[in-house]
């Protein structure tokens, strides 16, 4: 089969469907819904109480309340803005993000960005299966469970299933389930913040000292990578399945505000919980989801575990599919349930490894996080100028193959991602990852590894912005000439 073949959504009409449409074009017979259809989807894959640790992470910069909460608005909506105008690709091409990317990189160009995606989204889900496990572990002992071991498989099986076989399922499957999980997450965290309101010591919130410009810019660049620039590589994937006569700033915005509202609020309770009770946060840097059950009732852990399990989940869901898609753009010759079941058994592997024969994984995932989010944000760069830049929809036919208007190679984009990265890992710096050490050669003009702007993060905004940048200097005439050659859709390539 072509990976761009038109087949049937579903395997099975009737009950749980699988949905064998891989990277193909969504035929727009088959392209339904609203723009905001989009707000469930994003909203289930935010609302993680993981969002409430951010807070500790964010003062963990030396800054006051008020500062760390601009650099948190300001980070979290712009990092979802960018999801919310790459998604307007999906729109246009119908195609998955990562095939829609091949009119900036060209055909085989692409493959470095499909690799690159893949990586990060398979880090970022077995990152939250891991976090979904130790939370279910660690609520089962605080109810009274002392075998940890079983704890920890039982939960491991669990979080599994439900997401990988969602990711397997497809689509429809994706959207019903997200649906679920948003309002039933929504509602227990509303509770939870209730029950925990009582704790916030405002007073002791407003002493926290005020820090460097420095370090707000870096609190505000680690918010970019942790979230929507987490996304960005996938943001497209599900407006797809929208009619392309629908609102562009609907799908901009409803992406943009189902991604962005769960995370300001968890992330903002989170800095007057950490604000009010540093040892909280002292205990969070130990276990992200688990000390967040310390301050609870005993009668609210069960559901604390299910509004934790199901926030993660939410995220995995969406990952898993995107890695999925992402391992097909990059070569490999299978369907997309398969390869969507090959990244749910590496995300099996690495949370195995972690959970039961690792002695800590959040210093080396901070790491990791540092580095991709410097080339995703290059990338995101390059995407966003690409955007930018077009006027008409895609010529999809010509997405499929190396011979089209879209090339087999953009050097341009290439390069601009490329010296993006360059520049960004010059800028940033990983001292407590030893394997990272390479990082921050660039930093010796403005203070060197020790100095102010070590631990900005501002690598990963200027890696954006060289990449953004450096597509608009060398691919403005190159859209210029694929958009002379007209949109196609291969309705109407067909009929030619």
């Amino acid at each position: 089969m072509s990976e761009h073949t038109s087949v049937p959504d579903s395997a099975d009409s009737a009950g749980l469907a699988v949905e064998m449409a891989g990277l193909d074009v969504i035929p727009e017979s088959d392209r339904k819904g609203k723009p905001s259809d989009l707000f469930m989807p994003w909203f289930a894959a935010n609302i993680s109480v993981l969002g409430l640790s951010w807070g500790a992470w964010v003062l963990g910069f030396g800054i006051s309340f008020w500062q760390a909460v601009a650099a948190s608005v300001i980070g979290v909506v712009l990092s979802f803005l960018a999801c919310g105008l790459i998604a307007i690709a999906g729109k246009r091409g119908s195609a998955p993000t990562l095939v829609l990317s091949r009119a900036a990189f060209g055909h085989n160009g692409n493959r470095l960005s499909a690799v690159i995606s893949w990586i990060l989204t398979v880090g970022w889900e077995t990152f939250l299966c891991i976090m979904a496990v130790q939370a279910t572990a660690t609520v089962m002992g605080a109810l009274g469970f002392e075998n940890h071991l079983i704890a920890q498989i039982v939960s491991l099986i669990l979080v599994v299933a439900i997401a990988a076989g969602s990711g397997i399922l497809g689509f429809d499957t994706i959207m019903k389930v997200q649906t679920w999980i948003t309002w039933l997450t929504a509602a227990l965290t509303v509770i939870y913040l209730g029950l925990t309101l009582p704790r916030i010591d405002w007073a002791a919130v407003s002493a926290i000292p005020a820090g460097p410009a420095t370090a707000v810019i870096g609190a505000l660049c680690m918010l970019l990578a942790g979230f929507g620039f987490g996304w960005i590589n996938a943001a497209a994937d599900y407006s797809r399945y929208l009619p392309r006569s629908a609102s562009t700033r609907g799908v901009v915005g409803w992406t943009t505000f189902g991604s962005a509202l769960p995370t300001v609020i968890l992330v903002l309770f989170g800095l007057l919980l950490v604000g009010s009770d540093p040892d909280l946060g002292e205990a969070i840097d130990l276990d992200p989801i688990g000390a967040l059950t310390t301050i609870l009732p005993t009668w609210f852990l069960i559901p604390f575990a299910i509004v934790a399990i199901l926030g993660l989940i939410g995220g995995i869901v969406m990952d898993i599919y995107s890695s999925g898609l992402s391992l097909l753009s990059a070569g490999l010759p299978v369907i997309r349930p398969v390869a969507t079941a090959i990244d749910g058994t590496i995300m099996l592997i690495g949370t195995i490894w972690v959970v039961f024969f690792a002695d800590s994984f959040i210093t080396p995932f901070t790491g990791f996080l540092t580095t991709l989010g410097v080339v995703i944000a290059a990338w995101g760069g390059v995407m966003l100028a690409d955007i930018l830049l077009r006027r008409k929809d895609y010529n999809e036919p010509d997405l499929f193959h190396a011979g089209g208007v879209y090339g087999s190679v953009n050097w341009g984009a290439v390069a601009s991602l490329l010296i993006g990265a360059f520049v960004g890992w010059g800028l940033v710096v990983n001292s407590s990852a030893s394997w990272l050490s390479w990082q921050g050669y660039l930093l010796g003009p403005i203070g060197g590894r020790e100095g102010d702007w070590a631990y900005s993060n501002i690598g990963i905004l200027l890696a954006m912005l060289v990449g953004f940048a450096g597509y608009l200097l060398t691919s403005r005439s190159r859209v210029r000439a694929q958009e002379s050659a007209g949109a196609r859709t291969f309705a109407e390539g067909a009929q030619r």
